[in-house]
C-alpha cells in the first residue's frame, strides 16, 4: 500500500509540473508574459538619472501592484534618502517585498531582483526604441529586457502558473525587488540587516537571476568578482584651463602626470604591477582547472561576439580563469579631459582618472585601497611634480563564492536537466553583484545564481534583448526548480 501511495504521489507531482509547463507555453501564457514585459520595459526606470526618479518610483509601484493582484502579502519598504553631489537629498525608491505562502512544513525561497536599468537612448546606437519592447526574429529588444526585468517577471510567472491551475505552491516564495542596483543598491544593505530576523528569518535559500549564460548551454553561477573603483585626481595645477600654444612648455601639465601614473598600473600583458595584489589571489586548484575544461565555451565565437582579432590568452582555461577568478585593472575614463568632437588646444587644470580593480578571493577591499593609494603616491612622488595627487576608493564591493555541492545547487542541476535535457555549466561571473555577498554575510543563508539571460543579450549595451526562448523556457525552469527545492529534506541543511 505504501508503495502504491508513493507512486500516486509521484504521478501527481509529474502531472502538476506538466500542467504548469503547459500553461507557460500556451498562447494565453505567452501573450501575458510578453505584455507584462512590454509594460515594464516602457518605464524608463534609470536609477542613475535623478530626473527619472519619478519613473523609478512608478516602476516600484508597478511591481508591487503586480504582486498584490496575485494575492501576495506585499510591502513597500522605505529605505531612506539619497544625498546628491550638490548636498540635496532625494527619496530612494522603496523596496518591494512580497510573500506567497507561510507553511512552516515547506521550504522557503526568496527571489531577489531589480527593476532599475542602465541609461539608454537612440543616439547611443540602438536600432529600435530602447523603451518600446520590439520583437525581431524571436528576440525581445528593450532596455532592461534581460537585466533584469524579464528574469524577475519569469519568477512571477512561475508563481502565476501554479495559481492559474489552482495548484498549491510546493514551497513558500518570497520576493525582494529593489530599484537602485545599477548605482550600487543604495540603502539596501541596511534594510537587509534590519530585516534579518524578520523577513529573512524563515528563508532557506536566496535566489538571484541577475546574470547570464556563458554559451547556449544553461548555467548555474557560483561566484562573482568584487569591485574596487577608484578616482585618481591630479589637482592644484594651473588655476584654470590654459591655451596649449601660449602656455605649453612652461607648466607641468596635470594630464601628463595622470597618464604617467596610470601607465604604471598594468603592463602590456595585463599583469597588475601594484605590489601585493597578485600575491593575495587564491591559487587555481586542480579541481577548478577540471571544471573549466568541461565548460562549453568557444574562443572563436567569443572573439567574434566582441569583435576582436586577438585575446589576452589563447586557451579556454586561461581565458575563463582570468575572466572569473583573477583580478583585473580597467581604466574607464578621464574627467576634465577634452572628449567632444573636433579639436580643442587646451591644457586641463584638473583631471580625474576613473579605474577599477575587479577583486577575487582572497582579496579584501580595505587592503586593496591601501595598496593602490600607497603605490600611486609613491609613483607620483618620483615624478617630482608640483601638482598634487588625491586617490579615493568610491566602491569597495567584495567577491562572492558559493559551495556547488550545496543542495540548492543540486536542485538547480535537476531542474535544468528536466527542462533543457542537459547538464548545466557551473560558471563564475566576472562582473560584480554586491548583493550576493551582502545576503551571504548578513543572513547566513545559502545563495544561488540562476541565470536565464543569453550569452549575447548585450547587458548594459546597445540593443539589449531577451530571447523569447529564454523567457519562456526560463519560466518553465523556475517552475521545475520550485518543485526540486520542495524535495530537499529539512534535515539536509
Amino acid at each position: 500500500i505504501i508503495i502504491i501511495i508513493i507512486i500516486i504521489i509521484i504521478i501527481i507531482i509529474i502531472i502538476i509540473i506538466i500542467m504548469a509547463y503547459s500553461y507557460s507555453t500556451s498562447v494565453i501564457g505567452i501573450v501575458i508574459f510578453y505584455d507584462a514585459l512590454r509594460e515594464w520595459v516602457a518605464i524608463e526606470s534609470d536609477s542613475s538619472n535623478v530626473l527619472k526618479r519619478p519613473d523609478l518610483h512608478h516602476m516600484m509601484e508597478k511591481a508591487a501592484q503586480k504582486l498584490r493582484l496575485m494575492g501576495g502579502m506585499v510591502e513597500l519598504v522605505d529605505i531612506g534618502q539619497q544625498e546628491l553631489p550638490d548636498g540635496q537629498t532625494l527619496a530612494l525608491p522603496k523596496v518591494v517585498t512580497a510573500q506567497f505562502g507561510s507553511d512552516p512544513n515547506k521550504r522557503t525561497v526568496c527571489i531577489y531582483g531589480h527593476v532599475d536599468v542602465q541609461p539608454a537612448k537612440m543616439d547611443d546606437g540602438w536600432a529600435t526604441d530602447p523603451y518600446n519592447l520590439t520583437d525581431i526574429n524571436g528576440n525581445l529588444y528593450g532596455r532592461g529586457a534581460s537585466d533584469n526585468k524579464a528574469p524577475v517577471l519569469a519568477w512571477i510567472h512561475a508563481v502565476e502558473a501554479y495559481q492559474a491551475l489552482h495548484m498549491e505552491l510546493p514551497v513558500n516564495v518570497k520576493f525582494i525587488i529593489e530599484g537602485m542596483e545599477e548605482t550600487g543598491s543604495n540603502g539596501l544593505e541596511d534594510m537587509i540587516v534590519a530585516q534579518r530576523d524578520i523577513f529573512f528569518s524563515d528563508v532557506d535559500y536566496i535566489i538571484i537571476s541577475d546574470c547570464g549564460w556563458l554559451s547556449r548551454r544553461p548555467a548555474l553561477t557560483y561566484g562573482t568578482r568584487g569591485n574596487c573603483y577608484f578616482f585618481a585626481e591630479v589637482i592644484e595645477g594651473p588655476k584654470q584651463d590654459l591655451h596649449s600654444g601660449v602656455y605649453g612648455g612652461t607648466v607641468i601639465e596635470p594630464m601628463t602626470d595622470l597618464i604617467g601614473i596610470l601607465d604604471t598600473l598594468i603592463d602590456p600583458n595585463g599583469k597588475i604591477l601594484i605590489p601585493g595584489i597578485r600575491e593575495a589571489v587564491a591559487p587555481l586548484s586542480d579541481e577548478e582547472w577540471k571544471m573549466y575544461q568541461d565548460i562549453q565555451f568557444d574562443l572563436e565565437n567569443y572573439k567574434n561576439k566582441i569583435g576582436v582579432d586577438q585575446l589576452m590568452y589563447n586557451s579556454k582555461v586561461d581565458l575563463l580563469a582570468h575572466m572569473w577568478r583573477y583580478p583585473t585593472v580597467s581604466i574607464h575614463g578621464i574627467q576634465g579631459a577634452f572628449s567632444d568632437h573636433g579639436t580643442k588646444t587646451v591644457i586641463p587644470a584638473k583631471v580625474v582618472a576613473k579605474f577599477s580593480i575587479r577583486q577575487v578571493p582572497n582579496m579584501d577591499p580595505a587592503v586593496v585601497k591601501k595598496q593602490v593609494t600607497d603605490y600611486l603616491h609613491l609613483v607620483f612622488s618620483k615624478r617630482k611634480s608640483p601638482n598634487k595627487l588625491k586617490v579615493t576608493m568610491v566602491i569597495g564591493a567584495k567577491p562572492w563564492l558559493a559551495d556547488t555541492q550545496d543542495p540548492v545547487f543540486e536542485a538547480g542541476k535537476a531542474a535544468i536537466k528536466r527542462v533543457f535535457n542537459v547538464d548545466p555549466d557551473l560558471i563564475r561571473e566576472g562582473a560584480t553583484i554586491p548583493i550576493a555577498r551582502t545576503f551571504q554575510d548578513v543572513t547566513g543563508k545559502s545563495i544561488i545564481m540562476m541565470p536565464i539571460g543569453g550569452f549575447d543579450d548585450g547587458l548594459h549595451s546597445q540593443n539589449e534583448k531577451m530571447s523569447r526562448y529564454n523567457y519562456i523556457e526560463g519560466t518553465k525552469y523556475f517552475i521545475a526548480y520550485l518543485h526540486e527545492v520542495s524535495l530537499i529534506k529539512k534535515t539536509s541543511v
